[in-house]
C-alpha cells in the first residue's frame, strides 16, 4: 500500500505537485504555527523532504509562499474603493466591508495562522498589521472624519488615537472569530447582525465624541 500512495504521488504534475504541498503546509502550520518541522509536514503529505525542498528550496520559502496565499491575497483592492464611495451610506460601506472581510479571511487556517505567528513576532505579521492600517483602517478614519462634519486628513492628519479607535471596532469583530476557531467557544451564528451593531456603535459613538 505504501508504494501504491508513493507512485500516485509521483505522478502528480509539478503544478498540482506544488498546489499540494501548499495547501498541506496551510493546514499543518495552522495546526502546528511557523516552528513546525518540514520533516513533519513531508511525512504528512507522504512525500520525501527532498521533494518538498525541490518546491520551497527553505522553510523560510514555504512560510513567506503560505503567508501570502493565506493574507496578502485575500487582501481585494476593490473592498479600499467601496469603503470610500460616498454615494452610499457610511453604515451600509462598513457593514458591506466587514462583511466580506471576514468570508474572505475569518477561517480556522487564518485566524490560527495569524496567532500563531504574532506569538512568535513574525515580520510578516507586522506587515500585513501594516497593510490592514493603510488599506483599511487609515480610509475608515477619513470616513469616520467626513460623517462627522470633521476636518480633512490634509488640514489635521490621522492621530493614533483614531487609529486606535477603529482598531478596537475592527478588533472586536476580529475576536469573534478568535472566540470561535481558537477557543472553540459557542458563538452566534448571526455574524451580519453582530457587524451592524458594532458599526453603529461606533458611528454614533464616534459623533458623540466629537459633540
Amino acid at each position: 500500500m505504501l508504494n501504491a500512495k508513493v507512485s500516485s504521488t509521483r505522478r502528480l504534475s509539478p503544478e498540482d505537485r506544488e498546489k499540494q504541498i501548499l495547501e498541506g503546509a496551510i493546514k499543518f502550520f495552522a495546526e502546528k504555527g511557523f516552528s513546525g518541522q518540514t520533516r513533519e509536514l513531508a511525512l504528512q503529505l507522504g512525500i520525501t523532504q527532498p521533494l518538498l525542498y525541490r518546491y520551497f528550496p527553505t522553510k523560510r520559502s514555504l512560510i513567506e509562499r503560505v503567508f501570502n496565499e493565506v493574507y496578502i491575497n485575500k487582501l481585494d483592492p476593490v473592498w479600499s474603493e467601496a469603503l470610500t464611495d460616498r454615494s452610499q451610506p457610511l453604515h451600509k460601506r462598513l457593514c458591506d466591508f466587514y462583511c466580506n472581510y471576514s468570508e474572505a479571511t475569518y477561517r480556522n487556517e487564518w485566524i490560527r495562522i495569524y496567532m500563531f505567528s504574532a506569538l512568535m513576532e513574525e515580520p510578516l505579521n507586522k506587515h500585513y498589521i501594516g497593510l490592514v492600517e493603510e488599506k483599511i483602517l487609515a480610509p475608515i478614519c477619513i470616513e469616520l472624519r467626513h460623517y462627522c462634519g470633521l476636518p480633512d486628513i490634509d488640514i489635521n492628519p490621522i492621530d493614533q488615537i483614531e487609529l486606535d479607535h477603529v482598531w478596537v471596532m475592527h478588533g472586536g469583530l476580529f475576536y469573534h472569530a478568535i472566540r470561535k476557531h481558537v477557543y472553540r467557544s459557542r458563538v452566534s451564528s448571526n455574524f451580519n447582525e453582530i457587524v451592524s451593531r458594532a458599526v453603529s456603535t461606533m458611528l454614533e459613538g464616534n459623533k458623540a465624541i466629537q459633540h
